[in-house]
């Protein structure tokens, strides 16, 4: 009974996975997503991705690389990804989102899915880094949420650093609302933010209410596997080498996105230019 409950959560279904892949590859044409590095990433799984998240409450950049796993590498190879709590209650929301691999977030269930031999899609910034100020978009921002660095110690599988740029100009995010969210007490549904976002169609309204998202290009990049095999699984259970390996994390990622950024400065205005090309190309074909 106890392995049944346990098992739950693993519902990933590879023909709902491959039913929808094209339906969210239309969506994503509104982002026009780029992905680079593809060759970094190990042929074979178990991999710990570890990605940057950005983009309020839509959150393009996960979309974009579930999406391009699926296309390049199959909806049979195992991919799970750890989403919020609030994610699988929604009715039908939640039971698509376990369809399409997502496990509530924790240690315990990347653990498990990893000894499985699948890989792990993770964003230790959660909705803390999903609604930071759009000020800070060219930031990596974690939290200080050490435990992913302690997972691959503990388990010796590759690490890959997964940076997106431009996902976080399509949501004008104003404030986390720290503050609010604290008033709130919304530390009992595992978040502290409570954030405010201006959009249309309604201006400035809390986070969690749908706005329209900017059309923004978007631009994923892998990054060469940080190997941490040489440290002994015993390594997971000292401090400072799990804070050493974190901070090696978030400094090659923030490298990685601050080059993205120098080379790509305007993710708004680069979509913007791809749709008129687009445009001016469709009217040239009509033409002749």
């Amino acid at each position: 009974m106890g392995r049944a409950r346990a098992d739950e959560c693993f519902q990933r279904d590879p023909a709902l996975v491959a039913r929808w892949a094209p339906r969210i590859g239309q969506l994503l044409r509104w982002f026009c997503p780029v992905i680079e590095g593809e060759e970094n990433l190990p042929a074979r799984g178990p991999l710990l991705l570890v990605g940057n998240h950005s983009g309020g409450l839509y959150t393009p950049d996960a979309y974009a690389l579930v999406h391009w796993w699926v296309t390049h590498r199959g909806p049979e190879e195992p991919l799970y990804f750890l989403g919020h709590d609030l994610l699988f209650v929604i009715p039908r929301f939640g039971a698509f989102v376990r369809g399409a691999g997502g496990l509530p977030a924790s240690m315990r269930n990347a653990r498990r899915a990893l000894r499985r031999g699948a890989s792990v899609l993770v964003y230790p910034g959660g909705d803390w880094e999903a609604f930071r100020p759009i000020w800070e978009r060219g930031r990596v921002d974690f939290g200080g949420r050490t435990g992913v660095a302690r997972l691959a110690l503990e388990l010796g599988v590759p690490v890959v650093p997964v940076v997106c740029h431009g996902s976080h100009d399509t949501t004008c995010v104003l404030s986390r609302g720290e503050g609010l969210a604290a008033r709130l007490s919304l530390g009992r549904v595992r978040s502290k933010v409570f954030p405010l976002v201006a959009g249309l169609p309604w201006g400035v309204v809390p986070g969690f209410i749908p706005t329209v998202p900017l059309p923004a290009q978007l631009r994923l990049r892998f990054l060469p596997p940080l190997r941490w095999e040489a440290f002994e699984a015993r390594a997971a259970r000292d401090e400072d080498t799990v804070r050493r390996c974190y901070a090696e994390l978030v400094e090659t990622m923030q490298a990685a996105l601050d080059e993205l950024v120098r080379a790509h400065p305007w993710p708004l205005l680069d979509r913007w230019r791809g749709l008129a090309r687009s445009r001016k190309i469709a009217a040239t074909a009509a033409a002749t």
